[in-house]
């Protein structure tokens, strides 16, 4: 797809200048061409093809089933619908954990089969020397820090992370680990308010928050969420901006009804 030459991507380092000039930076998820150039036309900063598309796209209970190459697939799909925007990949579970060449590899991987600009990795200090061996390899990486969903059997819950003093502490010393090693920018998930305020105030690079507050430098959601296209989930972060069940629903609904009263097709939509 050519690109238009008015087009002014959005890059790592214009995130850094947004930070340095207080303009805040906006987030979502995509995880198809459609929705893709919906969310990259309407203006965001960032398409995270999450892997979060584990529950949203396919229907599991965690992110941990979905593999590096569904991750490939859905972000091959997102990256032909964008033309602005920048476009980060979720390094699924297990392609990254184990070693740093696995990791580095797995990079390599989503860098060349989709065209995504940068990947995104979950945990702190224990995964620096794979983020350190990526960014080497001149692949750029966002961090996440707090709630990471990968390690939630671990964690055992989705509760808000670092409410201790001990899981603080270590959070905010991994928050600048991160950025030492190199990580253009940071998710915090889940944490309070004021702890996300201490750790953007303590970082030279931007933080976005999923229900870590205000202080934040962006904020990301889930755009099933956000559309309302999964409406049980209601947590007390997620603003809702539309209810899609209900709409898709009740169209759904009248298509079906139009059909079965022989009213759909009409004279006007037949040749």
């Amino acid at each position: 797809m050519s690109v238009n030459k008015d087009i002014k991507r959005i890059t790592t380092h214009t995130l850094l200048k947004m930070k340095e000039t207080g303009e805040k930076i906006s987030m979502l998820t995509a995880y198809d061409f459609s929705f893709g150039r919906i969310i990259d036309e309407a203006g965001i900063d960032i398409i995270l093809v999450g892997d979060s598309a584990s529950n949203v796209m396919a229907g599991h209970e965690t992110t941990l089933p979905i593999t590096l190459d569904q991750m490939i697939y859905h972000a091959q799909s997102v990256v032909r619908g964008v033309k602005r925007c920048l476009i980060v990949v979720d390094l699924p579970f297990g392609s990254y954990q184990g070693n740093s060449k696995e990791a580095l590899a797995s990079a390599i991987r989503i860098m060349k089969e989709t065209g995504g600009h940068a990947i995104k990795m979950e945990g702190g200090e224990e995964i620096t020397e794979g983020i350190k061996r990526i960014i080497s390899a001149g692949v750029p990486v966002m961090g996440h820090l707090g709630l990471t969903p990968q390690s939630i059997y671990k964690f055992g819950t989705y509760q808000v992370r670092a409410k201790e003093e001990a899981e603080a502490d270590k959070l905010k010393k991994d928050a600048l680990i991160l950025q030492e090693a190199g990580c253009f920018a940071l998710v915090l998930e889940k944490i309070p308010a004021e702890l996300a305020k201490e750790v953007s105030e303590s970082l030279s690079i931007p933080t976005i928050g999923i229900g870590a507050g205000n202080f934040c430098d962006g904020q990301v959601l889930v755009m099933h969420d956000m559309l309302g296209i999964n409406h049980e989930f209601k947590p007390r972060f997620l603003r809702q901006y539309l209810n899609l069940y209900e709409e898709v629903s009740t169209a759904v609904k009248q298509y079906i009804s139009d059909v079965k009263s022989g009213d759909f097709p009409s004279e006007k939509e037949q040749y």
